[in-house]
């Protein structure tokens, strides 16, 4: 069942769609940038295609009230679980209605880099700096970490399992050939993912063996799966769909694999049209003590370990904080 506080994320989509068959006008997604009827949200399933050969997602209208907040943020909080229970909680307390936009990393920067967005969720650090520097992204802050996993089929043909250095298991995935699914969405995730193959010393792209799904987090596990092949997840997600997928951890804690999570408001100043109120709400919610404390024991239950660690104020001792 749909969690209600994406319904008006949901009829926005449809709606347009109905009227158009209909012979109808759409509703106004046309008005002059910078206003608040003319703020647009991309609406197309978690990663549902490359975005460097993708067609651009059917604009969402904003509503324009002040109590309405857009959020764009990486699929891993969504797959994970996290912002089912986050979400709202933090309605109930701020009265706040979230329209939550889950895409790759890069374009979760990119709608607040275009003021398409108030507020975001990312663990895309290099993205993050960019998006601060330009001016379109403040106030950028630590919110948590967890850690990426290399995973593949039970029977290994590259026989990395074991093997605590990433790059060692990169290099032996790539000699014997074995079936790699990128997540090739430009997000967060892609990002460390290229980076650790050029650390390795291979550029992947165009060979038989790496294959790149254009899709979320869960989509992508799902596709490696079914072809018997090794990637790159983040633990939450990988916890999130272990019981649907037959892939195993076979090399982690290798400091290279650390995912950092940041919160980032969009500039008032750059996009006068966001909800700049509701962004500094969020952000000071995500950090407060109480909802650091449920993150910290998100998922325990379920699956015996936290999907996340709570890192406000850097209280986790990050090395580079940054980061």
């Amino acid at each position: 069942m749909l969690h209600p506080h994406r319904w008006p994320l949901t009829l926005a989509v449809i709606l347009p769609l109905l009227l158009a068959a209909c012979g109808g006008a759409a509703p106004a997604t046309n008005a002059p940038a910078g206003t608040a009827a003319g703020r647009t949200a991309a609406a197309s399933p978690a990663g549902t295609a490359r975005p460097a050969t993708a067609a651009q997602p059917t604009p969402i209208p904003r509503a324009g009230g002040l109590r309405d907040l857009i959020l764009s943020t990486t699929t891993s909080t969504q797959d994970s679980g996290l912002l089912d229970e986050l979400i709202p909680r933090f309605e109930r307390q701020t009265g706040y209605a979230v329209k939550t936009v889950s895409v790759g990393s890069g374009a979760a920067i990119a709608l607040g880099q275009r003021g398409e967005a108030d507020v975001v969720l990312a663990h895309a650090p290099e993205n993050e700096r960019q998006f601060v520097a330009s001016g379109a992204g403040i106030d950028r802050r630590l919110v948590m970490y967890n850690d990426f996993v290399v995973v593949g089929p039970a029977e290994d043909p590259a026989g990395i399992r074991g093997t605590p250095d990433a790059l060692a298991a990169l290099r032996r995935i790539a000699a014997w050939g074995a079936a790699f699914i990128s997540r090739g969405d430009g997000s967060g995730t892609q990002q460390l993912e290229l980076r650790l193959w050029r650390e390795a010393g291979i550029a992947p792209r165009g060979q038989g063996w790496y294959v790149e799904s254009g899709g979320g987090m869960g989509q992508t596990l799902q596709i490696a799966d079914q072809r018997r092949a090794y990637t790159i997840s983040d633990r939450g997600t990988y916890l999130s769909f272990k019981d649907r997928v037959d892939l195993d951890i076979l090399t982690e804690r290798d400091e290279r694999l650390l995912n950092v999570y940041h919160v980032i408001a969009v500039n008032p100043a750059r996009h006068p049209a966001v909800n700049a109120a509701g962004a500094r709400a969020f952000s000071d919610f995500l950090l407060a003590p109480e909802t650091q404390q449920f993150i910290g024991e998100f998922g325990r239950e379920r699956y015996g370990q936290s999907l996340f660690t709570p890192c406000a104020g850097n209280s986790c001792g990050l090395n580079d904080p940054r980061d």
